[in-house]
């Protein structure tokens, strides 16, 4: 149980922490190391204390106090963590820094409590000196069978059905209960005197958990709200009728939705425009497959489905959850939209050919998943266009800082003969159109002039948008590939320089 325990708290420290502030490597590493380090300290005190009071009655009480401290962690953080959404929302780094280290210091006492029961255990497990190998093979045996299943169960089964807070709440009240049942063997009046320990956890959760997850932002209402595996997830709307996808700390808007309109001039629209860059005539009927890894709440499918009515449409998610949030709330019922739940890349595998547009809008802000930037997946993406299709990709930037918007250049330039960029108006988002054949700028001009009567007004519009959003295609010496893509490095740099070098004036003007 302490085993399992454990492993159970650190991957509910990712998930508790990711909500907010992402789960990048820095992320990962500072939870990983700061419970090694909490556990080192468990470890060599508890072997002390365990060679002091090796008694039963002591163990137990140190397993009932961790379990306690266990379940406190959500319950303590939860204030913190909306002050950090909150700071994240006003980019405010010192408060961000400060709530992500709070969280983290919570960890310290019942981890380093945790840490005290393997010791202690293997004292009162021993019985000779010469039973001591078997007694610590076994004793590891049975924690690290506990730390598998601590592993496993919360991401796969718990967190996706009862959220973040509540798997923290389980495991604490699974260990409680092994605390004070064994302690009632040995001592019933000291497993009396700690019963307070379950009330006010009962008590705590019963506040904490009361109303959202997370506030809605000023003006909205929210609609659905569910914590998968993966993301908090919130579907809001405003006075006007425009709903918004919102993920984790809620910075970003994933997908948008309205009644009776479907292009909102944000990153979405622009995935229409990149077929556009082929020679020219190049018109709306010659566009005849198209797939979206990152589909989210389905905002570029229905784009699509709208200008192009009927046309095979094949959507990569990673998240479950997102799919059923967007078709409870943003119209993702398309009866010619195939959903993939899967990883991006592997979804990948599970497409057909002839693909005229693949578009990947598959990042967290403002992470890229490094594995859909590099030479090796562009080179799968293009074994599934057709011969003039192209790939999409949406990537960030600041209006100062186009490293990694150069650097997806200059790793698209290995596969693809042109790479062409669009600054999205008003964001911090490029989109790069790679073609399948030596393209031109001006063929978009061109193409907009070829359209037929009858084409979609939407699709006019959104072509002379991308026109005006054209900018110069400039590639870096940086490429990504499989075995070496430091995108996370890039976008921590870029990160720090933002807001330590007037991101937050960037943002006022």
């Amino acid at each position: 149980m302490g085993g399992m325990t454990t492993l159970a708290v650190e991957i509910s420290a990712a998930r508790l922490l990711g909500s907010i502030f992402g789960t990048s490597n820095i992320v990962w590493a500072n939870i990983i190391g700061l419970i090694l380090v909490y556990l080192t300290a468990g470890y060599f005190i508890g072997g002390r204390v365990a060679d002091r009071w090796p008694t039963f009655t002591m163990f137990y009480t140190l397993l009932t106090w961790a379990a306690f401290f266990s379940g406190l962690i959500p319950l303590a953080a939860h204030p913190v963590l909306r002050l950090a959404a909150q700071a994240v929302q006003d980019f405010d780094a010192a408060v961000t820094v400060g709530s992500f280290i709070s969280v983290l210091v919570l960890f310290a006492v019942p981890v380093t409590l945790l840490g005290f029961t393997s010791p202690f255990a293997l004292r009162l497990a021993l019985s000779t000196v010469s039973d001591a190998g078997r007694t610590a093979g076994q004793m590891y045996a049975i924690s690290t069978l506990g730390s598998i299943i601590g592993n496993f169960t919360p991401v796969l089964l718990l967190i996706p059905q009862i959220g973040t807070t509540r798997t923290f709440l389980v495991f604490a009240a699974l260990l409680m209960a092994v605390g004070l049942a064994g302690l009632a063997m040995q001592d019933r009046r000291a497993a009396f005197k700690l019963l307070w320990m379950p009330a006010l956890l009962l008590v705590l959760a019963v506040l904490a958990l009361r109303g959202p997850l997370r506030p809605p932002p000023s003006g909205m209402t929210l609609l659905y709200e569910d914590e998968s595996a993966y993301n908090l997830i919130q579907v809001v709307e405003d006075g006007d009728g425009y709903r918004y996808l919102l993920l984790n700390e809620g910075q970003g808007i994933h997908s948008q939705w309205h009644s009776t309109e479907v292009y909102f001039r944000r990153t979405w629209g622009f995935f229409l425009a990149g077929p556009y860059f082929n020679a020219p005539p190049f018109t709306p009927d010659r566009v005849e497959r198209v797939a979206i890894i990152g589909l989210a709440a389905g905002t570029v499918a229905r784009q699509h489905e709208t200008i192009y009515p009927g046309i095979p449409m094949d959507g990569i998610e990673i998240d479950p959850g997102i799919v059923e949030a967007g078709r409870r709330t943003m119209g993702m019922t398309m009866p010619n939209l195939n959903v993939i739940v899967e990883d991006g890349r592997f979804g990948l595998t599970q497409l057909g050919d002839g693909y005229t547009m693949i578009g990947v809008d598959a990042y967290r802000v403002p992470y890229v998943p490094w594995h859909l930037t590099t030479v090796e997946f562009f080179q799968e993406v293009r074994d599934h266009l057709a011969a003039d299709g192209v790939l999409i990709i949406n990537v960030g930037r600041t209006q100062s800082d186009r490293r990694l918007v150069e650097a997806m250049t200059r790793t698209l330039l290995d596969v693809f003969p042109t790479v062409h960029a669009l600054d999205v108006p008003d964001a911090y988002n490029t989109i790069l159109v790679a073609t399948q054949q030596p393209t031109r700028a001006e063929n978009l001009i061109a193409n907009i002039a070829a359209l037929p009567p009858d084409a979609h007004p939407v699709l006019r519009e959104v072509l002379g948008d991308a026109w005006n959003a054209l900018v110069p295609t400039v590639a870096s010496d940086v490429r990504f590939t499989d075995d070496r893509a430091p995108v996370e490095m890039l976008v921590d740099s870029m990160v720090v320089e933002f807001l330590l070098g007037g991101g937050i004036d960037e943002l006022a003007n």
